[in-house]
């Protein structure tokens, strides 16, 4: 299986080509859909990547990969200028899916 990266950066897809993962630089909406249409119909593409900011532009296109349940697993990940998630959301994740304070 292998990986591959949507990313709306030059400097993120640079670092993943040398830890060889192919990718792609898109910015809207309108480039990113094509390219998930044939990383869904390609077997061999276990993982995809997806930077923060692309995530933000096709939200309900990493849904319905997520709830399908096949491949490829879904992985958002910071871009060159980090996160912009706040420091607390994976505690706020938590308590929203399951109504228990962390804190």
């Amino acid at each position: 299986m292998k990986f591959f990266l949507i990313s709306d950066n030059i400097d993120t897809q640079i670092g993943m080509r040398l830890a060889g993962i192919d990718g792609v630089v898109l910015h809207t909406r309108e480039e990113v859909l094509p390219v998930m249409e044939e990383i869904r119909k390609k077997k061999d593409i276990g993982i995809l990547l997806v930077t923060q900011k692309i995530s933000e532009i096709i939200p309900e296109e990493l849904d319905s990969i997520r709830r399908s349940r096949k491949l490829p697993i879904v992985t958002i990940i910071p871009d060159r200028h980090g996160s912009t998630r706040s420091k607390d959301f994976i505690t706020r994740y938590v308590q929203e899916a399951i109504g228990v304070n962390l804190k």
